[in-house]
């Protein structure tokens, strides 16, 4: 265990508990320890504590006995002259720190700062608080988890990736997600660097985040990360079938079926390496793009727990070529499950981007709706007629269409089969608004 991990995260560990307690009785003196307090839209409470700790926590006053437990977790920083395996006392410090932001966060939704504001941001899907837009999402609700989690059991979706920080660049911010969302990964995004966030970087390029396009910003401070941690607890409690406080089986769960992992971009506070302790303790092993100290050995991990890829000695001909290694690094230490199916198209595709929609202002072209005609028609045809992977596209080529035109389009399938019936027509037919809506920058809607 590095005594340099240790040291931040223990250090980082004790400021948040302070601040969580300070927050608290600031709370409590304004609002009263009846006040109710609650994450929106779940029956869990507040995850993280009815998961680790049995807790039911319903009213304010309630947080002083979690905040108590959580200090009782503190341990003081490593002294200079004394050299131990430290593994216990980080891991103890990071689930007080996951306790403290908890609580932190449900503070905040006390007084109304969460979801955090974020003027002119949209979310396509999002956890429905009765707001009209303009914040990030804050925690994911239950019935989101519940889609999201038979993919994630079944194997659709590998698993999910916590992204702490900023990139270098809003290029790589942008290849690094689009990367992940061609491998169906989960994207929860959280954090800063100098009050710089990746959040920001993806607002800016344009990309679209919310439920639909499995991008999850969750907010532009570290606090905030614990919503992905609250997310695996639920996720243990809801298809695991434990209940609260079976802490040791939860934990367990996460390490051997969610396959989750953080990335931590830029500088590494004292804060973020606690809170990476925290989810090392769910088996979730933390992958940074800066020079830190590594942990090697398994053992709360599957594989490595702590990797250091400084992003600039990556091999790689360009940023872009780097950024798709840190994202394959991120895979091979966390052991994700992948089942990727290569579409020769020269766009990102997969089931991310079905969700995706194309605005007015960002369309090329258009075919169908108000000012042309379109239409799918796939019949069966005899075998001898239909030769497998054959496109034939009749008409100009899309570089020779003017921007923002509306043109016609008309989309024919022939299929044969063995056992093809005439009834799987339209089954088959119906894909069609599947397969083309998981290429990235095109929208597919209105099908027959």
């Amino acid at each position: 265990m590095s005594k340099y991990i240790a040291t931040r995260a223990i250090r980082g560990a004790n400021a948040i508990v302070a601040e969580a307690e300070a927050l608290l009785a600031k709370a409590l003196a304004e609002k009263g320890p009846d006040t109710p307090v609650a994450f929106p839209n779940t029956a869990y409470f507040l995850p993280v504590m009815n998961g680790m700790l049995g807790a039911e926590v319903t009213k304010l006053g309630q947080l002083k006995p979690v905040l108590d437990h959580a200090k009782r977790l503190l341990h003081v920083l490593p002294r200079d002259n004394v050299w131990s395996p430290y593994l216990g006392e980080t891991l103890d410090c990071g689930q007080a720190t996951l306790l403290a932001t908890e609580a932190i966060e449900a503070i905040r939704f006390v007084y109304g700062e969460q979801p955090e504001k974020y003027p002119g941001f949209r979310m396509g899907g999002s956890t429905n608080y009765g707001l009209d837009g303009g914040h990030l999402n804050g925690p994911i609700d239950d019935i989101q988890l519940r889609s999201w989690g038979i993919q994630l059991v079944d194997g659709r979706m590998p698993g999910f990736a916590a992204i702490v920080g900023a990139a270098k660049s809003n290029e790589v911010a942008v290849k690094i997600v689009r990367e992940l969302q061609r491998r169906n990964i989960l994207v929860f995004l959280s954090g800063n660097v100098n009050g710089r966030s990746i959040i920001d970087q993806l607002q800016e390029e344009g990309v679209e985040m919310g439920y639909d396009t499995y991008i999850v910003p969750f907010g532009r401070d570290t606090i905030s990360a614990i919503y992905a941690l609250g997310f695996a607890t639920r996720s243990a409690l809801t298809f695991g079938g434990m209940k609260g406080g079976q802490w040791r089986d939860i934990l367990l769960y996460n390490k051997f079926r969610v396959f989750a992992f953080v990335l931590a971009l830029g500088e590494v506070d004292d804060l973020k390496y606690a809170a990476a302790a925290g989810a090392i303790s769910y088996g979730f092993p933390t992958i940074a793009d800066t020079v830190i100290p590594q942990i090697l050995p398994t053992g709360v991990t599957r594989y490595e727990h702590v990797i250091s890829m400084p992003f600039n000695e990556i091999p790689g001909q360009d940023d872009l070529e780097r950024a798709e290694q840190l994202v394959q690094k991120c895979i091979e230490v966390r052991g994700v499950k992948l089942k990727i199916t290569e579409v020769p198209v020269p766009v990102p595709y997969g089931s991310a981007f079905e969700g995706e929609v194309v605005r007015r202002a960002d369309m090329y072209i258009e075919h169908g709706g108000k000012n042309s005609r379109a239409f799918e028609y796939l019949r069966m045809a005899p075998m001898e007629e239909v030769k497998d992977g054959d496109i034939q596209v009749i008409g100009p080529p899309l570089e020779e269409m003017r921007e923002g035109s509306s043109v016609d389009l008309g989309i024919l399938v022939e299929v044969a089969g063995r056992k093809m019936q005439l009834d799987f027509e339209p089954v088959l037919e119906r894909q069609l608004h599947y397969f083309i809506n998981g290429a990235s920058g095109i929208q597919h809607i209105g099908q027959r």
